[in-house]
């Protein structure tokens, strides 16, 4: 068995890197962290929480510890569950994060090669979805996993590619869902196409079904949306698994997870 790390990591220093006209959505990209190392301000913190001295600590260190802000629940890779999409979710009310059991999201997975049929800041087409699908040789498990591989894994906050990449759309999201999947994961960093592309084709249309059309049609169809995922290039096509596990936040539409495949 292998275990592979499908996770981005969460590197505050992205922040920085990112273009100036996004700076506004760091907080989906990295934490802000102030880091207190032993040899540091880890001290001063040990020293007052055991109530003595820095001079008084063995070998004169205390712990190593961060503090995190600006932290989204849709920060990095992470885990949509239904609320995210709306408030109700196949007639329902929708289900939170904590509401998703933990085996609805350790699943059998498929890996669809997109990269020679999308295109950046355009949606991908069903009959590009379908043609990926047969590429496998296999079938999309019954409540499992479809995971998008773009080509995006390649780009870093840091890289103007890593916010023009190819999206879903409703019809896309539906057959995905229709062939069973119930966890849609991709290698971009948004799910549907950028902000930026729905926002112009709104005006220019002035029809509001542009706007984020494929999250909401997890509002027909419940699905959970994983987004930010790396490394699918290390994958077989079909036949293993993957765990999708969230940080079990109350009430929360998203968490960040740690995504492992089992080969």
């Amino acid at each position: 068995m292998q275990l592979i790390d499908l996770t981005r990591t969460l590197d505050p220093a992205d922040r920085d890197r990112l273009p100036e006209e996004l700076r506004a959505l760091a907080g989906v990209v990295a934490p802000e962290v102030t880091y207190a190392h032993p040899a540091g301000d880890g001290r001063q913190e040990f020293a007052r929480a055991m109530g003595c001295r820095i001079e008084d600590l063995p070998d004169g260190e205390g712990w190593g510890s961060e503090t995190l802000a600006d932290f989204s629940s849709h920060l990095g890779t992470h885990v949509d569950a239904p609320l995210h999409y709306g408030s109700t979710c196949e007639g329902r009310p929708a289900r939170t994060i904590t509401d998703i059991a933990l085996d609805e999201l350790w699943c059998e997975a498929i890996v669809l090669d997109l990269r020679d049929r999308c295109r950046p800041n355009t949606a991908i087409p069903v009959a590009a979805l379908r043609a990926a699908v047969e590429d496998t040789g296999a079938e999309v498990p019954p409540g499992g996993a479809v995971l998008l591989r773009t080509g995006q894994e390649g780009f870093g906050p840091g890289d103007p590619e890593f916010f023009r990449y190819p999206g879903m759309s409703r019809e896309g999201t539906l057959f995905l869902a229709d062939l069973g999947a119930k966890v849609l994961g991709s290698d971009a960093a948004g799910w549907d196409l950028p902000f930026g592309v729905m926002a112009h084709a709104f005006r220019e249309s002035g029809d509001n079904a542009v706007l984020w059309d494929g999250h909401r049609a997890g509002r027909e169809r419940e699905v959970f949306i994983v987004q930010q995922l790396t490394n699918l290039a290390a994958l077989p096509s079909a036949r293993f698994k993957v765990a999708f596990f969230p940080l079990k936040l109350a009430r929360a539409s998203a968490a960040p997870a740690r995504v492992v495949a089992f080969v």
